[in-house]
């Protein structure tokens, strides 16, 4: 295990974390390297940014643009504030004028300083075995045109970045070493055994380790940050509350996007015309619910369907959202969390539901690291079974847990649910985070729901287990057509009217 509920799990803004989030960070990590080169940042006359495969084929949906211009002024995606943006970049392309890091003033022309090379899926001197289709190259230059610090990083999904070493790194260098936990995995297998072994849940065994990675974090200050919604420290209260405090943050930060995308009305940006339906069907469900008819017994699922969607609908809005395990997927989590926490158990106290929402958080980040550490999550690496289908798994696997299931039970739902997204390619129309996408997440929600219920209800084990279908989902990833995977060249991008 060498990843963070709370990498997993983290605060950003829309519509991608892949296109969005990882760019902007990956900028901004540019100018932080640059600053910390000593007179290197005060020499830089001209910034030139690049972007390749999937970036370049559909940045401009995604935002990739406003994400790079954001970053490389200073902002972060977890703490700039979404009404500040357009502000933010209409100051940037009228005067031509960027504040590199916030400091450094430098004059900037989008149209030669931001280039997307459509006709190039990797940066040259890169090879496809050691590359990721998301990669971006920035260069700072002196007066005279000569090379002042020059950096290829790669967006590999969710938010996450690797520079060029970090992905394909020397094999004569030192690997980087795993992070320190008390209960290390590298598998579905070995976590279930290691679960046994210690008479934990695999709730348990998560909390353990972020406590064991706060603690350290805490303990050497030479350790790169995790960061976590709440401070690590100064609050008086111990590292298990603490973690603990830290994923009912998160709930808070989903909770209040989904409110804004039920309340919000209007048209999306970016010209397919898309309105906004969470506050239409918000109003059609409540209605039906005070009818006085009989209840549908499968009302609780347009629930679920209106908790995805509204959710997809603020992240398509470019708002801020919570990478569950990616923005394009970020509806699936909340709308399982608000399914149970308003249609089961209902009898529960708080303090129970608090409890059972947060073993649904870690439980789902413990099949959220397997995916991210063995396969992709990068719907330009292996489409959207990497994205919607990895937080399907993820959610049922949880919901099982905040039902106290087995150990067992939560893998072998978090594989049926994987078992039928294997093969969804990633194709939004327009290159925007809108058709299918929205949809998309309310159908992965409610298939979680689905494979929740059928591995409760089994009780003689399954034949396929969650390492295999994680490898599976993976080669099949590998062996789809690129143009099937985040660019907009094929499926319903190609097929579809843009009206």
């Amino acid at each position: 295990m060498n990843t963070s509920l709370f990498e997993l799990f983290k605060i950003g803004i829309g519509p991608s974390s892949s296109h969005t989030v990882g760019p902007m960070r990956a900028a901004l990590r540019f100018v932080r390297e640059l600053d910390a080169m000593s007179g290197r940042l005060s020499q830089t006359a001209r910034l030139r940014a690049e972007l390749y495969g999937s970036l370049a084929f559909t940045g401009i949906g995604h935002g990739t643009d406003r994400a790079v211009l954001l970053g490389l002024s200073g902002e972060a995606p977890d703490t700039i504030d979404p009404e500040t943006i357009d502000a933010t970049l209409e100051q940037i392309r009228s005067s031509q004028i960027l504040s590199v890091g916030g400091t450094h003033r430098i004059a900037f022309t989008e149209s030669t300083d931001l280039i997307f090379h459509r006709d190039q899926m990797y940066p040259p001197g890169s090879e496809a075995a050691t590359s990721h289709p998301n990669g971006l190259r920035f260069t700072a230059l002196a007066v005279e045109g000569q090379v002042v610090f020059e950096q290829i990083f790669y967006s590999v999904g969710g938010g996450f970045i690797l520079s060029a070493s970090e992905l394909a790194p020397n094999p004569e260098e030192k690997s980087v070493s795993p992070r320190k936990v008390p209960y290390s995995f590298s598998s579905a297998a070995e976590l279930l055994s290691v679960a046994e072994r210690s008479g934990l849940t695999i709730a348990e065994l998560i909390l353990a380790n972020e406590c064991a990675l706060l603690e350290a974090e805490e303990a050497n200050q030479d350790l790169k940050p995790i960061s976590r919604p709440l401070l690590s420290g100064g609050n008086g209260i111990g590292v298990k509350a603490r973690v603990e405090e830290s994923i009912l943050a998160l709930w808070g930060t989903m909770q209040s996007c989904m409110e804004r995308g039920i309340a919000t009305q209007g048209i999306l940006p970016g010209g397919l015309n898309v309105r906004r339906r969470a506050p239409r069907l918000h109003e059609r469900i409540q209605a039906l619910d005070h009818s006085g008819k009989p209840r549908d017994p499968l009302a609780p699922l347009d629930w679920v369907s209106l908790y995805a969607i509204a959710v997809n609908e603020e992240n398509a809005a470019g708002g801020r959202v919570v990478t569950a395990p990616t923005n394009g997927a970020a509806g699936v989590i909340p709308a399982i969390a608000h399914y149970y926490m308003r249609f089961i158990d209902t009898e529960k106290s708080d303090d129970d539901k608090r409890d059972s929402l947060i073993r649904f958080f870690l439980t789902a980040a413990a099949i959220g690291i397997l995916y991210k550490e063995n396969a992709s999550i990068s719907g330009a690496e292996v489409g959207c079974q990497g994205e919607v289908g990895v937080a399907c798994s993820m959610a049922a696997g949880g919901l099982v847990a905040a039902l106290n299931g087995t150990n067992a039970q939560i893998e072998h739902a978090a594989e049926i649910a994987m078992e039928h997204n294997l093969g969804m390619t990633c194709d939004p129309i327009g290159g925007l985070v809108q058709i299918p996408c929205i949809e998309r997440n309310a159908m992965g929600a409610v298939k979680a729901v689905n494979a929740c219920r059928m591995a409760m209800h089994e009780t003689e084990g399954h034949k396929l287990s969650l390492d295999q279908v994680i490898e599976t989902m993976y080669r099949t990833g590998m062996d789809m057509q690129s143009r099937y995977k985040e660019t907009s060249q094929a499926g319903l991008a190609l097929n579809i009217i843009e009206c």
